[in-house]
């Protein structure tokens, strides 16, 4: 049996800089994009086997891999790292945005999409790496 001790649903409804700048219809949005990263990043490496394609080519699925890991990130943690790049948040419907006016808040916000944006980059990296090894 498994306990979520210490863990617990994020609030989506509030904007919370460095946190949560994204509310239920950008976070499906986010989310459809990992799905859509991952049904790409497999029909690549499908292809580059079928057509038996050196193993370095595989390193190709950083771009599809970094992507997806990118929608899932930002879906789990209820935060667009765009949105934090430009200082701006949505719990709206999708197209509507608000401006983040605080500096210290679009500092914290700014932090937290690098912090996506090299997350995603490591695991389409690791992702890539893993594909060139395998043996197939």
């Amino acid at each position: 049996m498994s306990s979520n001790a210490g863990l617990s649903p994020l609030n989506v409804g509030d904007y919370s800089p460095g946190v949560c700048n994204i509310g239920p219809a950008e976070i499906a949005r986010r989310r459809m994009a990992g799905h859509i990263g991952l049904l790409v990043s497999a029909a690549v490496l499908a292809g580059l086997v079928a057509v038996g394609a050196p193993h370095w080519t595989r390193l190709i699925l950083v771009l599809p891999a970094g992507g997806s890991a990118s929608g899932y990130l930002q879906a789990w943690f209820h935060f667009c790292a765009g949105f934090g790049s430009r200082g701006i948040y949505n719990f709206g419907s999708l197209g509507t945005v608000q401006d983040v006016a605080d500096p210290e808040a679009r500092a914290l916000d700014r932090a937290k999409s690098l912090r996506i944006g090299v997350g995603s980059l490591a695991i389409g990296a690791g992702v890539a790496i893993v594909a060139a090894l395998l043996p197939i």
